[in-house]
């Protein structure tokens, strides 16, 4: 009598598509930062240069833009201009 051996069934050597995530939307947005020395941007706002200054502890916003879901450029303003302006990006984070 001959011996039955089981065996695994063989599993099929292609593998389903991997589903690739939904690309992000990326939005515009802001953020208050203190202004580090060495600080060579101007305000997009006022076109004065944010500028650092030892005994003062000043605050900028720095707003990544974004157009059609592709980053763009870097704006930055004094935390007293960006409020003048209207929050073009919305309320900044800290």
């Amino acid at each position: 009598m001959a011996s039955k051996v089981a065996t695994k069934p063989k599993k099929s050597s292609k593998k389903a598509p991997a589903k690739k995530p939904a690309p992000q939307k990326w939005e515009s947005r802001a953020v208050t930062r203190l202004i580090e020395a060495g600080s060579m941007t101007e305000c997009e706002h006022c076109g004065e240069r944010v500028k650092f200054r030892a005994r003062h502890r000043d605050m900028q916003v720095i707003c990544n833009v974004y157009t059609k879901g592709v980053w763009t450029r870097v704006e930055h303003y004094h935390e007293e201009c960006y409020i003048k302006a209207d929050e073009p990006f919305g309320p900044p984070e800290d």
